[in-house]
């Protein structure tokens, strides 16, 4: 790939260009700070209930996080592609290395989530299962494509959508992000039709049908290496590498931390394994274990450690993506950066494995992931029927639970894929606390009049 067509400051939208006083790249950021989407991440669950009487994660201060991580990332790598690559790049390339691509995967890094519904994965897992459960009176309706599209469902390919396309009466190109932010978050570049398991940039699906040109204008602007046509399938953008290690450190670490704070992981667990992980990668040990002596609080020996850990991590991301840099360039790398570490550290496979049973088969989490699948899927059973038939067969009932359906999610001039979007786009879109209260509502568990 040619570093001096990997990123473009063209945006979604075909908006002129305007000058102001931030770099188009920094605008993405603040735009997608002031974004609705961004916003409503503050109620959707990261892995433990919320609310709660101990502050935890939610995935509004989980991308904040990872914006952080990812800012480090990309401003050392614009400064080694830089030191590199100086005499092939152009004097625009230069200034984006050096000074934007920092901007870049943090903006990113602040999104990457933005396309996923409440209640954690069971809402995902929610969403896709009420087709494929609805098989025989749904699918029918749909091309195959489109129909991949919703039984695979993946917020992966919403966030593309929910940053990207027109809703009903509002202005074009959605959050109007540039291609270059946008292509750093496609993490599986390719149609829901080619997902492959044990293929990292197929594991799962990039974009919707709906959104495939616009995908498409992204991966052109962006110079991205096109695998097959039919189905789409590209190669991952260098800089998505970034934005995934950065997502990788922070719920590897900080979920780890919240258990801990709640009570579910012992201080002695947690310390010894953040403890080796830091040892393993720091020659400096023993003024690591002075400072933590010193400290008698057990959540500030924890966060002490975690900030260590995340540091040491990050120079890990850094050191893993220079030595493969070629193969990043070329759609060869096969493996995640973090993959990779845990392939050759048995510490972090250690702190996965010990999450995997403490933490996130915890009887807490679980049933939040039970009540929120049901949630999802009941709130999907209440307007999908409805909305695909047509206005002359809607009885009363029908009628009435679309009313519900604000007017940018109905398309009852489009298909019944676009019509079955548009309420998933309002259902996926729901808080945690928006997504139980309208269930309790329309079950009638709750009744009265709230404004």
């Amino acid at each position: 790939m040619d570093l001096n067509s990997i990123f473009t400051n063209r945006r979604t939208g075909n908006n002129p260009h305007t000058k102001a006083s931030r770099t188009d790249f920094q605008r993405d950021f603040d735009r997608i700070i002031f974004s609705s989407a961004f916003r409503r991440l503050q109620n959707k669950t990261q892995v433990f209930p919320l609310p709660g009487s101990v502050f935890v994660h939610n995935r509004l201060t989980h991308s904040l996080e990872v914006s952080s991580v990812g800012r480090s990332l990309g401003s050392v790598i614009g400064e080694f592609i830089f030191d590199q690559y100086e005499g092939d790049l152009s004097e625009d390339s230069k200034s984006f290395y050096l000074h934007n691509l920092g901007n870049v995967i943090a903006a990113a890094c602040l999104c990457h989530d933005v396309g996923n519904p409440a209640f954690g994965h069971s809402g995902e897992d929610a969403i896709a299962s009420y087709f494929d459960r609805n098989e025989g009176d749904l699918k029918s309706k749909f091309h195959d494509k489109e129909w991949a599209d919703l039984v695979n469902f993946e917020g992966n390919a919403n966030a593309i959508r929910v940053l990207a396309q027109q809703q009903q009466g509002k202005d074009s190109g959605g959050v109007q992000l540039t291609f270059a932010t946008l292509a750093s978050i496609a993490k599986y570049p390719c149609e829901a039709i080619a997902k492959t398991k044990g293929i990292i940039h197929r594991k799962k699906f990039g974009f919707f049908q709906n959104e495939k040109d616009i995908f498409l204008e992204i991966a052109r602007e962006t110079s991205m290496i096109q695998e097959n046509d039919e189905p789409y399938i590209f190669k991952r953008h260098p800089f998505v590498w970034l934005v995934e290690a950065a997502d990788d450190i922070c719920y590897n670490i900080i979920d780890m931390e919240d258990a801990h704070r709640l009570g579910i992981v012992s201080t002695a667990d947690c310390k010894n394994l953040f403890f080796e992980l830091v040892k393993s990668e720091t020659e400096d040990i023993n003024r690591i274990d002075q400072k933590l002596n010193s400290i008698s609080n057990e959540n500030e020996q924890i966060s002490y450690l975690r900030a260590k850990v995340i540091n040491a991590l990050i120079n890990k991301s850094i050191a893993l993506y220079k030595s493969n840099f070629d193969k990043i360039l070329n759609g060869e790398l096969d493996k995640g950066l973090l993959d990779i570490y845990k392939s050759e550290h048995k510490t972090l496979q250690d702190i996965e494995s010990f999450s995997i049973e403490k933490i996130y088969n915890h009887k807490a989490v679980v049933e939040i992931e039970n009540a929120g699948y049901n949630v999802m899927y009941e709130l999907l059973d209440h307007f999908i029927p409805s909305i695909l038939k047509s206005a002359d067969e809607r009885k009363s009932y029908d009628k009435k639970a679309l009313k519900l359906l604000p007017k940018q999610f109905m398309y009852d001039d489009g298909s019944d894929y676009q019509k079955v979007l548009g309420v998933i786009d309002f259902v996926s879109g729901m808080t945690d606390n928006f997504a139980t209260d309208l269930y309790r509502k329309i079950k009638g568990i709750d009744i009265g009049m709230t404004m």
